[in-house]
């Protein structure tokens, strides 16, 4: 159960190498990999883990054996992730750039292209987002990461009502200190004045 059918070395290396191929082919086969946009990339997201076990763990199957490729796999991420934050530059080499896909209700046919993806796949995103049609996209964006940033052209009511409401404090925060310099200005408090200062002030 716990004696290792290979050296330690082989045990904590293995791991890292097939760590830091998978990085590279996803980075290399693009962003949609990482998207899951329909049932075949979910399938090979699903299988890569079986695909390359073997060669993560040979054919030791120990708990001891486990637990060390464990262990190598969250430290080589950890070391990665490190050095990635602290080098913008390579970690923004490494994830690629934004890819615009609508902007302001039109479709970039090329970048759509570019990533492999079909106009109902797009849709389907957009119907997740509660839009009906390319027309009330503003923005649309697939990150290096895979996700999909969608800004509608005309705000949501929930945003409008927000937004209203943020610019009503504003406006009554402005009028409250405009209130206090006009009492300042009017010279020595009297009590009449020190108290509506202070029932201002709560």
């Amino acid at each position: 159960m716990f004696h290792l059918h290979m050296p330690l070395l082989e045990k904590i290396i293995r791991p890292m190498i097939v760590y830091l191929c998978l990085i590279g082919f996803l980075r290399l086969f693009g962003k949609r990999e990482l998207a899951q946009l329909n049932p075949f990339d979910l399938v090979v997201l699903l299988s890569l883990s079986n695909t390359v076990q073997n060669a993560i763990i040979g054919d030791d199957n120990t708990v001891t054996g486990g637990i060390i490729g464990a262990f190598s796999l969250l430290t080589i991420n950890w070391l990665l992730t490190l050095i990635l934050f602290k080098a913008p530059k390579l970690n923004r080499a490494l994830e690629g750039s934004e890819t615009v896909l609508v902007r302001r209700g039109v479709v970039d046919w090329a970048a759509m292209k570019k990533e492999a993806l079909t106009e109902l796949e797009l849709r389907a995103v957009l119907h997740k987002q509660g839009l009906g049609d390319f027309s009330e996209v503003e923005k649309c964006v697939l990150e290096p990461n895979g996700n999909f940033y969608v800004e509608p052209l005309v705000p949501s009511h929930e945003e409008a009502s927000r937004t209203e409401i943020l610019r009503s404090i504003q406006s009554l925060a402005s009028e409250v200190q405009s209130l206090k310099e006009q009492l300042k200005l009017a010279g020595p408090s009297t009590p009449n004045s020190q108290s509506g200062e202070e029932e201002l002030a709560l």
